[in-house]
C-alpha cells in the first residue's frame, strides 16, 4: 500500500489505555499525524474470550485500515496484542506493532528476582507471558494478579470522574500477599490503561517500582515509521470511536491534551 507523506499513525485500544504510549510517541514526536482509535463498543477486552478477540480485532482494524490509510498501526493494547498480533499481521499490509508486558525490561531491574505483574485476566494466562519469561526473564520469578477494576479506574479518570483510593490498595494487597511475592520489588503494567494509573498505585505501595513498555513502544513505532516527523506541520489528532458517539462525549477534555480534538465514529 502506498502511503503519501503526511499519512497518520494508527493507535488502537479497547478504550483509553493507549494513549499511554501515546504520551510516549508524543515526547519523541510532537507533530507526529495520529488517528486514535477506541473500540468502546467491545470494551472491556481483558473479560472477552481468545476467540472473540481474535475474531473483533482483525476486523476492526481492517476497517480502520481501508479508512484513514496509516503508515502504521501500533495495537496499543496488550490483550489484543498477546491474542491478534500475528492475525492482524497476516491481514495487513503495513507494519503492526503490537505492546507486550514489559517482562526484560522488568527482569534487568529487579534486585531480588521476584516481579510482580499486574495485567487483565485475558492477558496474564496468555503462553506469550510464560515465554517472554523463560527468554528474557533472567531466572526471574513472576507473580501475576488480574485487575480489571484498574482499567475502569483509568477510563473514570480520564473522564474526570473521582476513583476510591480503596481500589488501588486492593490491587496492590493481591498482588503482595502470598509468601512467594516476599521481596518483590519490581512491577510490570501489562495493560496500556495501568500506566495512567500509576500515580494512585505508587500511592497504594511501599517501594514499589512500576514499569511499562511505552518508551520501547514509541521508538519502534518511529524506527519502523522511518521518520520522526521533525519536518511534519503539526496538527490535532483524530479520535475514532465504535459505539454511540455520546460515549466520548465525557473523554473531550482529556483527549485534548493529548490534541485529540476531531471525532469520528467507525
Amino acid at each position: 500500500m502506498l502511503q503519501s507523506n503526511d499519512a497518520p499513525i494508527l493507535l488502537f485500544d479497547s478504550g483509553v489505555g493507549g494513549l499511554s504510549i501515546l504520551r510516549a510517541l508524543q515526547g519523541a514526536a510532537p507533530a507526529a499525524p495520529i488517528v486514535y482509535a477506541a473500540d468502546f463498543a467491545g470494551l472491556p477486552y481483558g473479560e472477552k474470550t481468545e476467540s472473540e478477540i481474535a475474531a473483533r480485532v482483525p476486523a476492526l482494524l481492517g476497517r480502520l485500515v481501508e479508512r484513514y490509510r496509516p503508515r502504521l498501526v501500533t495495537i496499543a493494547c496488550n490483550t489484543a496484542s498477546t491474542i491478534a498480533l500475528p492475525a492482524v499481521r497476516a491481514a495487513l499490509d503495513i507494519p503492526v506493532v503490537g505492546t507486550v508486558p514489559a517482562v526484560k525490561p522488568a527482569a534487568l531491574a529487579t534486585k531480588s528476582g521476584v516481579i510482580g505483574l499486574i495485567g487483565t485476566a485475558a492477558t496474564i494466562r496468555q503462553p506469550y507471558v510464560d515465554n517472554l519469561l523463560a527468554e528474557h526473564g533472567n531466572g526471574a520469578s513472576l507473580i501475576r494478579v488480574a485487575a480489571p477494576e484498574l482499567v475502569a479506574a483509568a477510563e473514570r479518570k480520564l473522564r474526570g470522574e473521582d476513583n476510591d483510593p480503596a481500589i488501588f490498595a486492593g490491587v496492590i494487597e493481591r498482588l503482595t500477599a502470598r509468601a512467594e511475592a516476599a521481596g518483590m520489588d519490581v512491577a510490570v503494567l501489562a495493560c496500556t490503561h495501568f500506566p495512567l494509573v500509576e500515580e494512585e498505585l505508587t500511592a497504594a505501595s511501599t517501594g514499589l517500582r512500576f514499569i511499562d513498555g511505552a518508551a520501547g513502544i514509541a521508538r519502534r513505532i518511529l524506527y519502523l515509521a522511518e521518520t520522526d516527523f521533525a519536518e511534519a506541520a503539526p496538527t490535532s489528532g483524530l479520535f475514532v470511536s465504535t459505539g454511540p458517539a455520546a460515549l466520548a462525549e465525557g473523554y473531550k477534555p482529556a483527549l485534548a491534551e493529548y490534541g485529540l480534538t476531531r471525532f469520528e465514529t467507525l
